[in-house]
């Protein structure tokens, strides 16, 4: 059977008295493409930042391309990381964030190319080859010259998606990745996280509130509320034949919200955890 390149173990975080997960298990495989939906504060981007070591785990472990992240083991017994460590890991994941935190003092060609320079140790010939080939892949070929604050919101996620790609992740995460955009300029975005799932081979994590996206871009759903994995299947598994209570009124609100012409409402007000 085919290892896992990221998985979950007993995984919980709680900020105080708040549970944010609940001793979660998952899998992702390589090449996978899941999807994390779910209401507000269900904890589906906490799984996201975890893996991206934006948040501790408060126990449990998790693993990427079969070594452990948050921890290593010593004397047969696991001790939390050092920051040489966790650094070595994480730089297998790539993340693209709901804002594009883009280097505003470099162009667009130099956004991209830096960490490959920097991180990977490429020469500045080979770096900046690599990002004229991302960019081209996103549709911004024609803006190498340009700076962040001369784009459009589009535009700027379309840089931070090439900019992550061009480090050559194990592993993709979409943390809402339209949620800051103008409804306009959602379906550039979209259309470029598509292409890449359709032609790449990374493992990809989406957490989104974009329910038909979801469906046309994962091989598995995951449906997350209260800190637990309620429910995961197929999209038509998960959209056509719901099996928890929770997800069946999930689903219900939502395409209530949808009906009622509140697509861009339709979140129902997403977590920022």
């Amino acid at each position: 059977m085919e290892q896992p390149v990221v998985s979950y173990r007993k995984v919980s975080k709680s900020y105080g008295e708040v549970h944010v997960l609940n001793e979660i298990d998952l899998d992702l495989y390589p090449g996978e493409k899941v999807a994390i939906i779910g209401p507000s504060g269900s904890g589906k981007t906490t799984i996201a930042r975890l893996l991206m070591t934006l948040e501790t785990p408060t126990s449990g472990t998790i693993e990427v391309d079969g070594e452990l992240l948050w921890h290593r083991e010593v004397d047969g017994k696991l001790v939390p990381a050092n920051e040489k460590h966790l650094h070595s890991v994480r730089s297998k994941v790539g993340m693209v964030f709901q804002h594009f935190n883009l280097f505003p003092h470099m162009n667009i060609l130099r956004n991209v190319a830096e960490a490959p320079r920097q991180v990977l140790g490429m020469s500045r010939k080979d770096a900046e080859q690599a990002a004229l080939e991302m960019l081209e892949k996103v549709g911004l070929s024609d803006k190498t010259k340009e700076y962040p604050s001369r784009l459009s919101g589009g535009q700027k996620q379309r840089v931070a998606i090439a900019r992550a790609v061009v480090m050559r992740p194990q592993v993709m995460l979409f943390d809402e990745a339209t949620s800051a955009l103008d409804p306009e300029l959602v379906g550039e975005v979209l259309t470029v996280i598509k292409d890449l799932a359709a032609t790449g081979d990374m493992a990809m994590m989406l957490i989104t509130h974009e329910m038909d996206f979801a469906r046309e871009i994962a091989d598995r759903i995951i449906f997350t509320d209260g800190g637990s994995l309620v429910e995961q299947g197929t999209p038509e598994q998960i959209f056509e034949n719901p099996q928890s209570p929770r997800l069946q009124a999930f689903l219900s609100r939502f395409r209530q919200t949808w009906y009622m012409g509140g697509a861009a409402e339709a979140s129902i007000t997403e977590d920022k955890r």
